[in-house]
């Protein structure tokens, strides 16, 4: 029976810079994923693009790429499949080839997958009857559509398989579903169909464990202890087999854990309805999903079932929605959760009589119990804490305003107000997040592969 590896090396865009070389090297791998994007970074990516047109990819992919230009060398059956390229796969593969062939590596086909992007048909589909209705409050787009700077629907698996079939050994996709960059893999080596809905449910159980990096090997585990070090935590792998059941593993030797513990929590991290998955691959049902310690760091996943999945894809808009601003202060000394709270209140208040009345306002005291309210009251009353304070607003002059208030408090303010404020804090613009769904007959991927050359040509 077939069986594939592939292992994952990135959870988020700002993941560990050499993990992906670490388990190139060590993994034995046959694909190696990098998954990147979350809303909060499409949100970024759109900003950045707009300001510079050949920006809006994971920058940090292009750092990574170089680092795997010796195993891309050795291994020759290497693949890696990632979605860094957020809001411009062609210019992320462009900067690809550029460092391919400088290493030589001219003949390596590149794919770039992109039709995520809605925005410059935004209007065509509201003409068509597409609401872009919000998924909790049901209230349609409406007048946000002028504010609206980007909109990015989830794609599947279906243009990593052509791209694949096209004999694409790095394939580099804008939005798609996170366990997309595994469900692609496994139907093109495994030749499954689109509607074998049990298997695309167990590559899709397989891609949601290890989407996340390490937080499958031992980071962020409740359980966790001295014991799994993490220093030189090892990413994971998958390896899936044609039966629809999967073996989750790390390269030997490396730090962290993988037992049925590690694995649980990572099922069911940010899934939602447990018996309803929804990808644009498959509806995936995780309740009858079981986990086995085979031996060390090796636990065997069976039991995802599959039905078809919904004919709407979710998508991710932002939208322009002011600015913000958040600066800290340390505030010491006796009864210092109280005296943080007036501080905060007193910048407010020098806001007001300047002339602006804020929007949104937040105080917040690290270390008296804010960060996690009403779940671990402090015992006592801290004699430092770290006073946060934070405004939204749609002027920009009003958030500036805010964020020279908070220096003068060093001395114009209650006895305990520390020197560690750092540099003004700096206003930025709010992408607001608005999750909508648009029907799938209305997108599908495109896909353009060429060697590494022909993208420079």
């Amino acid at each position: 029976m077939k069986t594939i590896r592939i292992g994952n090396a990135a959870g988020f865009w700002g993941d560990n810079l050499d993990a992906p070389r670490l388990l190139a090297e060590s993994g034995r791998l046959d694909y190696l994923t990098l998954e990147y994007l979350a809303e909060l970074t499409m949100s970024i990516l759109a900003h950045q693009k707009s300001r510079h047109p050949d920006a809006g990819y994971v920058r940090d992919f292009l750092e990574v790429v170089e680092g795997l230009i010796p195993a891309l060398q050795a291994q020759p059956a290497l693949k890696i499949v990632t979605n860094a390229g957020g809001m411009n796969p062609t210019a992320c593969t462009r900067k690809t080839a550029d460092i391919l062939t400088t290493a030589g590596l001219n003949d390596i086909p590149v794919a770039a997958v992109s039709g995520d992007d809605l925005l410059e048909d935004l209007d065509e589909h509201l003409v068509a009857g597409e609401t872009f209705a919000h998924l909790q409050s049901g209230q349609p787009l409406g007048d946000l559509r002028d504010k609206t700077v980007s909109a990015n629907t989830y794609l599947g698996a279906a243009g990593i398989v052509e791209a694949l079939s096209s004999n694409a050994r790095i394939v580099i996709t804008g939005r798609v579903a996170d366990a997309s960059l595994t469900v692609g893999p496994a139907v093109y080596e495994f030749g499954w169909k689109w509607d074998d809905w049990n298997r695309l449910a167990a590559a899709t159980v397989a891609g949601h464990l290890i989407e996340c990096g390490a937080q499958m090997t031992g980071g962020m585990y409740s359980d966790w202890n001295d014991d799994i070090r993490l220093d030189d935590v090892g990413y994971p792998i998958a390896e899936l087999s044609d039966d629809a059941t999967s073996v989750m593993t790390k390269p030997p030797e490396t730090g962290g854990a993988v037992t049925t513990g590690t694995v649980a929590e990572q099922l069911v991290y940010e899934i939602g309805d447990p018996a309803h998955y929804l990808t644009p691959d498959v509806d995936a049902d995780f309740t009858n999903v079981t986990t086995v310690q085979e031996a060390d760091d090796r636990v065997r996943v069976a039991g995802a079932r599959g039905n078809p999945a919904l004919n709407r894809y979710k998508v991710s808009l932002a939208y322009r929605d002011g600015y913000t601003v958040s600066g800290m202060l340390v505030i010491c000394g006796r009864d210092a959760r109280n005296k943080a709270r007036r501080c905060g209140e007193i910048i407010f208040e020098r806001v007001r009589r300047s002339g602006f009345e804020l929007s949104r306002t937040n105080i917040e005291c690290l270390g008296a119990g804010d960060s996690l309210p009403g779940v671990w009251p402090p015992a006592g009353d801290p004699w430092e804490v770290v006073l946060r304070v934070s405004a939204h607003d749609p002027s920009l002059e009003a958030i500036e305003r805010l964020a020279r208030e908070l220096v003068p408090l060093v001395t114009s303010g209650p006895p305990g107000v520390t020197g560690y404020t750092g540099a003004r804090p700096k206003p930025r613009p709010v992408l607001a997040y608005w999750p909508t769904t648009i029907s799938s007959d209305r997108v599908s991927p495109h896909v353009t592969v060429r060697t590494a050359q022909e993208w420079l040509q």
